[in-house]
C-alpha cells in the first residue's frame, strides 16, 4: 500500500464517514489514512498528514466552512488536492469551492464508480465535476452578463434570510448605496422586479439553495 492514494475523509457526519471508509478503503490503490470530524480538524491534519486527497465537505455546523479550509489546505506548498463532496450544489457553493483551490465537486449522490474515478483523477492533477456541476458552469461561461458575482450571490443569499438593507450593509461592510446597487444589478440579470421574486429566480435556477 505504499503507493495508495492516502485520502483523509473531512465531513462533521460519523456515519458519512463511516461509510466512505466502506466504500473507498475497499478500492485497490486508495487508503483512508485520517478523518476529520470539523474543517478546522481537516486543515490541520492536511498538514501534518502524509495526505494525496482531501475529500471535503462543505458544511460543518457553526464552525469553518468547507471552502475556507479548501483555501488553507491549496495555499500550503505541496499541498494534498481537495475533492469537495457535498450535498449542495448551487452557482455559489461551486463558485466558492472551486476558486478557493477544490480540484473537483461532486454531490453525494454519486454512484461509487463515479466517486473513485473522481479521487484517483484528484490524485492525478486532473479535474473531477459531477455531470450537473460541469452543466451548470458552463452555463455560466455561455452567459457571462447574466450571471451573478460572488457578492451579488451573496447579497441575495441575505435577503433571502430576510435581512434588510441596513442589515446587509453591516454584515457586508458595505454602504446601503453600494447594496441598493448590487440589488439593482441583480434584478436586472435575473430579469426580476422585487426582492421576492429575485429569491424565488435564483432558488429556481439554482443560484441559491432552498
Amino acid at each position: 500500500m505504499s503507493d495508495a492514494i492516502r485520502l483523509l475523509l473531512a465531513d462533521d457526519h460519523p456515519v458519512v464517514r463511516a461509510g466512505l471508509r466502506a466504500l473507498l478503503d475497499g478500492e485497490p490503490g486508495i487508503e483512508v489514512v485520517a478523518e476529520a470530524a470539523t474543517a478546522e480538524e481537516a486543515v490541520a491534519l492536511a498538514g501534518t498528514a502524509e495526505v494525496d486527497v482531501v475529500l471535503m465537505d462543505l458544511q460543518f455546523g457553526s464552525g469553518m466552512h468547507g471552502s475556507a479550509a479548501t483555501a488553507a489546505i491549496a495555499a500550503r506548498p505541496g499541498a494534498p488536492r481537495v475533492l469537495v463532496l457535498t450535498t449542495y450544489g448551487t452557482e455559489a457553493e461551486i463558485l466558492a469551492a472551486i476558486e478557493a483551490g477544490a480540484t473537483g465537486y461532486l454531490l453525494k449522490d454519486a454512484p461509487p464508480e463515479e466517486l473513485t474515478a473522481a479521487v484517483r483523477n484528484a490524485a492525478a492533477g486532473r479535474s473531477a465535476l459531477a455531470p450537473a456541476v460541469a452543466n451548470r458552469l458552463m452555463d455560466r461561461m455561455r452567459t457571462p452578463a447574466t450571471a451573478l458575482s460572488l457578492r451579488e450571490t451573496e447579497v441575495l443569499r441575505l435577503v433571502a434570510d430576510g435581512l434588510s438593507n441596513q442589515e446587509i450593509s453591516r454584515r457586508l461592510f458595505l454602504s446601503q448605496a453600494t447594496v441598493k446597487s448590487h440589488l439593482v444589478h441583480i434584478y436586472g440579470k435575473l430579469g426580476v422586479d422585487s426582492r421576492t421574486a429575485a429569491v424565488a429566480v435564483a432558488v429556481e435556477r439554482g443560484i441559491l439553495r432552498r
